[in-house]
């Protein structure tokens, strides 16, 4: 068996070490090299010897030697390793890491809280991929910076593509309204697919409750929720009964009537959980005194504040004894879940009721 890559490759490959390399990717299908230096990107066609998957692992090792002073390759605990922390690594050794081919490393690099944005730039350049954009844009620096506008317009590019994986567009939007690199007009054109797919709701529900685009009309006795300095029930009821408070309970119970798998049900309720923070966050005494000063304010406000105490008590924890003993999705999981979800629906029903 040949241990030797051709003479051209050989050349071809030093003179490309002769240079100041900033990444370096193989295209398998094309057998090409390339690698991008200041002056941009240059190719290297390969001229195999032997089998193509044999040949290749021979230029990763040239390529490592060269980066890593590794002539054995790229160190196999690195795929164990990329996808935990790795605050140890420094800048130099993450850019190294960009240079031997091994989508592995790029992945490393991608998940480094040591990323820099022009890392960032060197690392998409080497595998653009949605996971790679959703992890990136995590980080502020690469949020803050051009590239993350790119990532932004790349993954709004590709949601059409994600079809039916809700897991995966509950990943992207998230990471997308995390950002802060939407404009309000994707902000809109993203919440507008949750009419086909309700997934694209959630992260909005998750992130953004108080600022949901088109929000509904508030209710038309929104103006006679007494306003109590510090009670509980006097925040909720103003703000459920508010625009952005009807718009939140609409998109939450059309969700809930209609998830497809477990992880839409999870976040939704607890979505919802955060949602009514200012009542779960008291104790029992509390709350009774805080609901009784506003009904004796408001009596007729006594089945909306019923309607609190009900999505106030639930969150994932309240599917969670169901979901252990099931791996159902669609229509069987929307089933075994009704104990829980139609006492939610039925609450938000009564604060969406006009009076």
């Amino acid at each position: 068996m040949n241990d030797e890559l051709s003479p051209e490759d050989e050349l071809r490959l030093n003179v490309l070490f002769n240079t100041e390399l900033k990444a370096v990717r193989i295209d398998e299908s094309t057998m090409t090299l390339w690698a991008l230096t200041p002056q941009g990107e240059a190719s290297v066609p390969l001229k195999p010897t032997e089998r193509a998957d044999r040949y290749l692992k021979r230029v990763r090792e040239q390529l490592s030697g060269h980066a890593l002073g590794s002539p054995g390759g790229y160190p196999v605990h690195l795929t164990r390793w990329t996808r935990q922390s790795q605050s140890g690594l420094s800048v130099q050794h993450l850019a190294q890491l960009l240079l031997i081919a091994e989508e592995e490393a790029v992945v490393a690099v991608v998940h480094s809280p040591a990323l820099t944005e022009e890392l960032a730039r060197y690392a998409w350049w080497c595998m653009p991929t949605i996971e790679n954009a959703r992890l990136m844009l995590m980080r502020d620096v690469v949020c803050r910076s051009t590239i993350g506008r790119m990532l932004a317009e790349y993954l709004i590019e590709n949601l059409a593509f994600l079809h039916e994986d809700d897991v995966g567009i509950l990943d992207t939007v998230a990471v997308m309204l995390y950002s802060g690199v939407l404009s309000d007009a994707e902000r809109r054109a993203i919440w507008r697919r949750g009419g086909s797919r309700n997934s694209y709701y959630v992260a909005f529900l998750e992130l953004q409750s108080d600022n949901l685009p088109g929000p509904r009309a508030a209710r038309t006795d929104h103006p006679s929720v007494p306003q109590l300095a510090g009670n509980p029930y006097s925040t909720m009821l103003d703000k459920a009964l508010s625009g952005q408070g009807q718009t939140f309970l609409a998109t939450t119970g059309l969700v809930l009537e209609r998830p497809e798998i477990q992880e839409v049900v999870n976040h939704t309720l607890n979505a919802l959980a955060n949602w009514c923070a200012p009542l779960r966050q008291l104790d029992e005494a509390t709350r009774s005194a805080a609901r009784a000063a506003l009904l004796a304010a408001a009596p007729q406000f006594e089945s909306e504040c019923d309607a609190l105490d009900a999505l106030a008590a639930a969150d994932a924890d309240s599917v969670r004894p169901i979901f252990l003993k099931t791996t159902a999705i669609g229509s069987l999981m929307r089933r075994k879940i009704q104990p829980v979800v139609t006492p939610l629906l039925d609450a938000i029903a009564a604060l969406r009721r006009q009076s």
